[in-house]
């Protein structure tokens, strides 16, 4: 049974929440790091969800307790949809401009590459950004910034106060054993995937 939905964009703390939220949940959660073929090639359900179509989401994330980061957060909605009872994690960072160096220095220079002409790899992460931005030219530091300003203000708007936690780095185990009523593990709160480690 899922019980986080991760609403957060890519560089806003995921690897880092991904192994709280195992260690807080004794079972996994699914981080784009964890899908064989990433950044480019998502498999065959989150083509499907890319595509428009109809996906079984009890299916896709059979086994799974939380799910953070995209290509999952992309689709926050229709997740949560099939898991009414989840909360909604919605990670983020100080500001836009912060995300964006953040993007600007890990994610953006990758899927700049599927960019080039001759790419004959998948497009995963390249069709989550042109579904992210409402264009395919993505690459536009104005377009990122208003959209993730715009992200956090839709999800701040669809979801009920009581089920929606928010949640930056920094913030360590507090809201999220506030949100599970847990207690807070005495043990160091796990910080991953630093900008300086790509």
């Amino acid at each position: 049974m899922l019980r986080i939905v991760g609403a957060g964009l890519p560089r806003t703390g995921t690897a880092s929440l991904r192994r709280a939220l195992e260690r807080l949940l004794g079972g996994p959660c699914l981080h784009m790091s964890a899908i064989p073929g990433h950044p480019f090639d998502l498999g065959a359900d989150w083509d499907r969800a890319l595509a428009g179509r109809a996906v079984d989401w009890e299916s896709t994330l059979t086994g799974y307790l939380a799910t953070v980061d995209w290509p999952a957060s992309a689709f926050w909605r229709d997740i949560l949809a099939a898991h009414p009872k989840a909360k909604v994690l919605l990670s983020r960072r100080d500001s836009a401009q912060t995300w964006l160096q953040s993007m600007e220095t890990t994610i953006l220079p990758v899927a700049r590459l599927a960019s080039q002409p001759g790419w004959n790899g998948g497009r995963g992460l390249n069709t989550l950004l042109e579904r992210f931005a409402g264009t395919e030219a993505w690459d536009d530091s104005a377009i990122l910034t208003a959209r993730y300003e715009q992200h956090l203000a839709d999800v701040r708007e669809d979801v009920p106060a009581e089920r929606l936690v928010e949640w930056q780095p920094g913030d360590g185990w507090t809201p999220l054993c506030a949100a599970l009523d847990l207690e807070i593990p005495d043990i160091e709160f796990p910080w991953l995937n630093r900008r300086e480690d790509w």
